[in-house]
This record gives C-alpha cells, structure tokens and sequence, in this order.
C-alpha cells in the first residue's frame, strides 16, 4: 500500500500561527497529581514487564483514588512481576510517604483487573500471524510529532518553562530545603508572541500542596522570589503577574483529594496545546502500541526537520490501519518557515513502520517510567530526542 505524504503551510489549523501577536499559555502538573500518579504507576508496570520480557504486550491502565489502586487492562507476556511491589515502590518514590496523606504506600490497596491481549488485536500485530507477515499497527489512529527553535530543546517555549517550574517544585521538595512542600502541583505559564515569536512571560500561575503549618505568603514568597527566578532564568521579570495558590489553601491532595486515571493529560505530556494531539495517551503502553511509539518517532523525524534548517518549525502526522505496517498517510507542515518540497522528500527517507520505528529508537527497553513526568518531549536522554 502506498503511503500518501502531503505538506501543508499555507492555511494552518493551528490557530496561534494565523496571528502575529498573541498570548499564549500551558500547564504542567507534577508528578504527584493524581493522574500522573496513575501515569507514573502504568509506566513502572511497563518497564518491569520490559525488564524480564522485551517482546511483552502491555496495556496498563491505573485508576487511583484514596487508598486503592486500581490495575486495569491487558498484558501478554513470559515476565512474571510482583504487581502489588511495583506500585508500592513507584508511590514511595513520587513521595507519598506521609501517613496523614489518607494515600501511601505501606496501606494501599492494589486491586488488579488484568487479562491478556486479545487475540484478534495479537493477530494483526505479531509478524507470525499477520497477512503481510510483518509486524502491524497494534491500532487505528493518528499521531503527531512537533519541534520548533523557541527553546533549545525545541519545544514551545510555554510548555517548557511550564514543566520547569513543576519540576522544580519536586526537586526543592525532596533536596528537604523547603519541607512544607508536598508532591501535588500544579503550574501555568502564558507568554506574549510578537511577530509568532516569543516575547516575554507575562503570567505565571503555580498551585502546590503543602503542610498546614506554612501560610499562602510564604509560598507566594517563595515562588516569586526563589523559585521562578532560579528556573524561567533569562525569561523571568519583575512585570510577571503571580497566581499562586488561588484557593489560598492546599493541604489535602494527591488521590486522598481526586481521583487520578491514566491518560487524562496528554496535552502536557506533548507540546501544551501549541501542536495538534492525536488523542492517544502513552503510558502503560508498549511501543507495539502507534499511540505512543509512532508519537515518539513523529516528534523525532520533526527534529531532524528542525537540526538540517529545512524549517523553523515543523509538525509532523502519521495515520495507520489496524494490522497494517505501513501508515495509510504521512502529513508534513512547516507552517511557511522552510521549503515545502524539501520537507516532503526529507520526510521520505523514514520509515514509519512499527516495526523500524521500533528498531530505530531501540524501543524495546525499560526506559519509560524516565517519560512520564514533566513532558514526554524535550527531556535528554531519550532516544527520540537525539
């Protein structure tokens, strides 16, 4: 079947490219909201599977709320993993440690409604029974891959500062040097665009749980004097306009306050709304899953566009057929910054099947619990990154 491999600059959906100046915001949560706490869960059940069995089919939705941990979905493999382990380990090390937390480690519940992969799903995967004899998408669906040089990482500049703030909540939190600091947050950051350019930050909203022993002054201090500074780096300013903690109070949070799901903040996991979402979430998902693998190799083909100057700004699209190896499409935009011909026949050169994707980025290790927090995207290390 042969692939269709389109570009598109001329009139975007994307709506902040059709204005010239704009303001634009993202959020970030940490990794202890109670959704990326079901994240953080699904992906510590990935990489133990991956740990004793590469070729494992895992599908691992989490649910989370009080004191019970919910295990749902399908998972074929030879691996034999202590489920009630895993979890317990990956909430230690989110840091809900705390025993007035109504949710932690020592007295969690963990309620598993596992089966194995379908039959008629293993089928038009596995190279052995698939009609093509290679390996098939384990699914219908789209996915998207997005770089620009807003930041060095390339990612949008919101996004990034955004996850930067949440991550340094976490890491002021465990270094111990501010210990009212607890693990649920939330960040936003919204950034004026002249010219489709990011100017300067002009709002920055932070809400974090603490101990009931600090007031709302002293974290407001605290994010507006210590914090902010330290990680916007050369984008903080002296005119950003500071939310922090509207509801003026933050004690009770995590899943003891919420109920946390798996998959409920793939915009902060991807490019904070500056790019299209397919609509399929990563964690828990083994990279036979086009949902998350394909994801990852679109964000890495969008580099490459970014790192050979082709553009300044590059979103790429892949659609597949359920069972079958190669995507029915393939979308270039470089949004009018490059050379659209170029682009297309760059874009060419990859090979969007599964199974290369796969063995491109040497998908078939335990790296994913290292994915779940603080974007998916721009983060060293990974191999989509390179």
């Amino acid at each position: 079947m042969a692939t269709v491999i389109t570009e598109t600059n001329a009139d975007s959906l994307v709506q902040p490219e059709r204005s010239a100046t704009f303001v634009f915001s993202s959020e970030s949560v940490s990794e202890g909201h109670p959704d990326k706490v079901s994240d953080f869960i699904a992906d510590s059940i990935l990489d133990a599977y991956l740990s004793e069995d590469p070729n494992a089919r895992v599908a691992c939705e989490v649910l989370c709320k009080s004191n019970t941990v919910v295990l749902g979905g399908e998972i074929s493999s030879a691996a034999t993993v202590d489920h009630d382990a895993v979890v317990r380990e990956a909430i230690r090390h989110i840091g809900y440690t705390f025993k007035d937390s109504g949710f932690n480690p020592d007295d969690v519940h963990v309620l598993k409604l596992l089966t194995t992969q379908s039959s008629d799903i293993a089928r038009g995967v596995d190279v052995a029974t698939n009609s093509q004899k290679e390996q098939g998408a384990g699914d219908q669906g789209i996915m998207f891959g997005f770089a620009c040089k807003e930041t060095p990482e390339f990612m949008p500049l919101p996004i990034s500062l955004a996850h930067q703030l949440t991550k340094g909540l976490a890491e002021d939190r465990k270094g111990g040097v501010f210990p009212w600091i607890r693990p649920d947050a939330k960040s936003q950051v919204s950034v004026l665009y002249e010219g489709n350019k990011p100017v300067v930050v002009t709002d920055v909203l932070v809400s974090t749980q603490h101990t009931p022993d600090v007031s709302r002054e002293q974290i407001a201090e605290y994010i507006r004097n210590i914090l902010a500074p330290r990680v916007l780096g050369t984008w903080f300013n002296g005119e950003i306009r500071f939310h922090v903690n509207p509801t003026g109070s933050f004690v009770l949070g995590g899943p003891a306050a919420d109920c946390g799901v798996t998959g409920r903040k793939i915009i902060a996991d991807t490019y904070g709304g500056a790019a299209h979402h397919g609509g399929g979430a990563f964690s828990g998902k083994d990279p036979s899953k086009v949902d998350r693998s394909a994801a990852y190799f679109c964000r890495y083909v969008a580099r490459q566009v970014i790192t050979e100057e082709i553009a300044t700004k590059a979103e790429i699209q892949v659609a597949y057929a359920i069972g079958v190896a190669q995507p029915i499409s393939i979308k270039v935009d470089t949004f009018g910054t490059g050379d659209a011909r170029v682009a297309i026949e760059f874009v060419k050169r990859f090979d969007f099947r599964p199974a290369a994707i796969i063995e491109r980025l040497s998908l078939l290790q335990p790296i994913y619990r290292q994915t779940t927090n603080y974007g998916h995207f721009g983060k060293t290390g990974l191999p989509w990154e390179c």
